[in-house]
């Protein structure tokens, strides 16, 4: 969610979003089109504009309308009512790259945990499926403008200038999520290559480490995630007593 982003929007930017998405009203139709609208109308717009900007950079009414469209669909083909999901979505912050990476590994990995896949480049419906397929015919892997538009892109260890992306190369992050389902898929559970990503040390983490989290990130911590003392942080800058691990 990039309320900076969302911010520099222009009011027709985010109507052209909203009609995108949803129906908008008429009168926003009228705008998006270039027709005249009154002074009256300009009012009603602007408070339009306002809410739906707010809510194209809010995590949580994304959810309710994703949530709200499966329930339907659901329901109509099960032939019965209620909600899709048992309760709310989980919301943690990711205090590091460390965390960031962790959890990115996890959602990568979970067709070759369910068993519904061998290898991450053949894991349907997830980003790092898509980062293989366009690495393959890249002539250069790492490189942003070599990688997927529409995700956000791998932009390496930044040096003296930072760059506006996820703060490590692509092709470390594609040998550790091969690494990582290797071990996953393992028939001794634990059991662990020789052949370590070096990216492990370079974020100075153990083999034993990163599986925990990779592996079972949402049982690690169920509201922020990084290292300790980013944790204690975040606790004294919300007011908590002690750290919120669960």
């Amino acid at each position: 969610m990039d309320s900076e982003q969302a911010k520099g929007w222009s009011d027709y930017e985010v109507a052209e979003r909203w009609h995108k998405l949803f129906r908008g009203s008429p009168i926003s139709a009228k705008f998006l089109k270039h027709q005249e609208i009154s002074e009256g109308e300009k009012i009603v717009l602007d408070l339009l504009i306002s809410k739906w900007r707010e809510r194209l950079q809010d995590i949580s009414w994304f959810m309710r309308v994703l949530n709200e469209a499966i329930a339907r669909e659901a329901n109509r083909e099960d032939q019965c009512t209620g909600r899709f999901w048992e309760g709310r979505f989980k919301s943690q912050a990711l205090l590091d790259e460390k965390a960031l990476l962790a959890c990115m590994a996890y959602v990568d990995l979970n067709p070759i945990r369910a068993n519904m896949a061998r290898t991450p480049e053949h894991s349907d419906h997830t980003s790092v499926k898509r980062r293989y397929q366009k690495a393959v015919n890249a002539q250069d892997t790492n490189p942003p403008e070599q990688q997927v538009k529409s995700l956000f892109p791998f932009t390496g260890y930044p040096n003296n200038e930072l760059k506006k992306g996820l703060p490590v190369p692509l092709t470390d992050y594609l040998a550790l999520v091969d690494w990582t389902g290797r071990i996953v898929r393992d028939d001794k559970r634990g059991a662990l290559s020789s052949k370590l990503p070096q990216i492990l040390e370079r974020l100075c983490m153990d083999q034993q480490e990163w599986l925990k989290l990779s592996q079972g990130f949402e049982k690690s911590y169920k509201t922020f995630e990084g290292e300790a003392d980013k944790m204690k942080q975040v606790s004294q800058l919300l007011g908590y007593q002690r750290l919120r691990t669960s």
